[in-house]
């Protein structure tokens, strides 16, 4: 009688190994698994490596790769450490509620660490307050775009985690509409009994568009008191050298976007006369930047960077590109 071949370890399976591990704490092979995995229908488990780069995934991919097998499901819903850094961005934010919002963040088991919803739009204070009241060790909290989100509702949801003795250092408000002086004198309040060290850092308007949630740029809260008109908003400094060496200067060109005209493109402040500079776009340029970026064949009017990257690849020749309204009159 023939004798039955060995099994291949080869196609043997690795059992999964949950959270955010280094390679040498993967689980070894044993004749004894894979003797019963070989004589098993069960399916195979995925391989003990791809649960090292799950924590990596944006929310959007963790919750698709949930959706491949059930094994998987169970693997990422069970594994806590996947959950306590969660980010909601477009174009999941649009279909965020309050429930859906409670059932991921839950996955944490109370030891959610940092929460970023941008343009989540359907979130409502009473759902974020709920989230916060089961995760009271959150530290990064960013609500930008947040609309339904209000003032007196983030006054509640701070309280709450400053009365949990919680450690919240980061806080961005953003397209919060209303936001009085009182609010912000809170805000400060708590977070700054929570940051005894404080380091007021630049905040440029060229650079606001870009949401980084990982690293630290020195300043608990992102909105300020406009020193021009009073109202709180994001306010930005200048990025023109002359104006940052010249104490008097850099304080004077200090202000919200409503308060002082600045360049789309360098973030510096903007003389009246620099305003007659036509753009392409909606958005004003300095001088400077007006005469580095290239122009439409037709009008001679340039794009700002952001705009000219979304242009069309039509649009573009080997001598230039025609605008979208010199291309609609033709």
């Amino acid at each position: 009688m023939p004798h039955a071949a060995p099994p291949d370890p080869s196609s043997t399976p690795i059992q999964p190994h949950l959270g955010r591990s280094s390679p040498n704490s993967l689980p070894h092979l044993s004749s004894s698994s894979s003797s019963s995995s070989s004589s098993s229908n069960a399916p195979m488990a995925p391989h003990g490596a791809l649960f090292l780069v799950l924590g990596y995934l944006p929310l959007r991919e963790l919750l698709a790769f949930q959706r491949v097998c059930r094994l998987l499901r169970d693997a990422i819903a069970d594994d806590a450490l996947l959950w306590r850094h969660i980010t909601v961005e477009p174009p999941l934010s649009a279909k965020l509620t309050d429930e859906a919002l409670l059932r991921i963040t839950s996955k944490a088991e109370g030891k959610l660490k940092s929460l970023a919803l941008v343009d989540c739009w359907n979130i409502t204070d009473a759902g974020l307050l709920r989230v916060v009241e089961q995760n009271p060790a959150i530290t990064k909290l960013y609500v930008p775009g947040c609309t339904f989100l209000t003032a007196d509702g983030m006054v509640k949801v701070v309280k709450q985690l400053f009365e949990c003795k919680g450690n919240l250092n980061h806080l961005q408000l953003r397209g919060l509409s209303n936001i009085r002086k009182d609010h912000l004198d809170i805000f400060n309040s708590f977070l700054g009994k929570n940051n005894l060290q404080q380091v007021s850092q630049p905040s440029f308007y060229n650079s606001r568009h870009l949401i980084s949630f990982d690293c630290d740029d020195g300043r608990p809260i992102d909105v300020d008191l406009c020193p021009k008109c009073r109202n709180v908003r994001l306010v930005f400094d200048c990025t023109r050298e002359s104006c940052r060496t010249m104490k008097y200067k850099r304080i004077e060109c200090r202000g919200c976007f409503f308060c002082i005209a600045r360049c789309e493109a360098c973030g510096g402040c903007i003389d009246f006369d620099e305003l007659d500079e036509e753009t392409a776009c909606s958005h004003i340029l300095c001088l400077e930047c007006w005469l580095q970026l290239p122009k439409c064949n037709t009008c001679n009017r340039p794009y700002c960077d952001g705009h000219a990257s979304s242009l069309a690849e039509s649009a573009w020749s080997s001598s230039g590109f025609i605008c979208h309204q010199c291309a609609e009159l033709d």
